[in-house]
């Protein structure tokens, strides 16, 4: 199945502090930390791992595994970098790319003005990080920028999103996997989930909405 909702009691409670406007920034950042940690730690639990052999303090040998994907950590800039080091703790050894993308004023379309992905990188798993799937027309195409890159599998994560974007997400990419904190049933004209959680990059930096012109 390619969506994945958290169902948990402590991501439950993070997410209602997060929907809360009275968090503050500082607070609002470790939480979005704290929620891609537990959602993050589900999404990597595919994973393709190898045999490796240790010695423990005893002196004795232990036969265990280590992770043999090639994996990669794209956060969608600017909202998507706090769920970026969320990801990093999980995977410290991971490549981190980013692409910049911010939505047209007057409009849903996004744009890109932003690309680090590398040209020769093999990447056999690639974790996009949003904080917000709201119409998900930038992650749809951010998706087609990392499948056109050559990621092998893409699993987007997410702290919340409206169901019909997520459905869009789903619909232009079914190949893809989604694991998610919360999914809210109703998206505003202006693209925004409701209750949803406001805009989570100015949340995140503590800046105005309008701070772009």
């Amino acid at each position: 199945m390619p969506l994945h909702l958290a169902s948990h009691p402590v991501i439950s409670a993070k997410m209602t502090a997060l929907r809360d406007r009275n968090t503050k920034t500082v607070d609002f950042r470790r939480l979005l930390k704290d929620i891609t940690n537990f959602v993050g730690f589900e999404a990597t639990r595919t994973l393709q791992c190898s045999k490796l052999e240790v010695t423990t303090p005893m002196g004795a040998t232990h036969t265990g595994s280590e992770i043999c994907d090639k994996h990669c950590i794209i956060p969608i800039l600017r909202a998507g970098l706090a769920m970026g080091d969320g990801m990093m703790e999980l995977l410290p050894d991971a490549s981190v790319h980013h692409i910049g993308m911010y939505r047209a004023k007057g409009s849903l379309l996004p744009i890109q003005y932003y690309n680090r992905l590398p040209r020769d990188e093999k990447c056999d798993v690639a974790f996009i990080t949003d904080p917000c799937i709201a119409t998900s027309n930038t992650l749809q195409a951010a998706v087609s920028i990392v499948k056109r890159w050559g990621a092998k599998k893409i699993i987007v994560i997410a702290a919340i999103g409206a169901k019909e974007g997520v459905d869009a997400l789903l619909a232009a990419h079914p190949d893809i996997d989604i694991y998610i904190g919360e999914i809210d049933n109703t998206l505003t004209e202006e693209g925004m989930i409701l209750p949803g959680i406001g805009d989570a990059g100015d949340r995140l930096f503590s800046t105005p909405s309008d701070e772009v012109v």
